[in-house]
């Protein structure tokens, strides 16, 4: 059973590697390299060109793509 994180946001991560997409922390399909990040950890890794989940589409959740 998968334990939901903790925050709101978390960033897939890899031993020594960048992020490798961003989510929304209830998302099913975070993995087990994912870390909790804030809301403005996740902007500036958006930012950055890191790419979002196309399931839970943190950077809607954010606010930060026009419907």
């Amino acid at each position: 059973m998968r334990v939901p994180v903790a925050t709101p946001n978390a960033a897939e991560i890899g031993a020594g590697q960048p992020p490798g997409r961003v989510h929304v922390g209830t998302c099913w399909d975070t993995g087990k390299r994912c870390a909790p990040a804030s809301a403005d950890q996740i902007r500036d890794l958006l930012a950055q060109g890191v790419p979002a989940c196309r399931l839970c589409r943190p950077d809607s959740e954010l606010g930060l793509l026009d419907s």
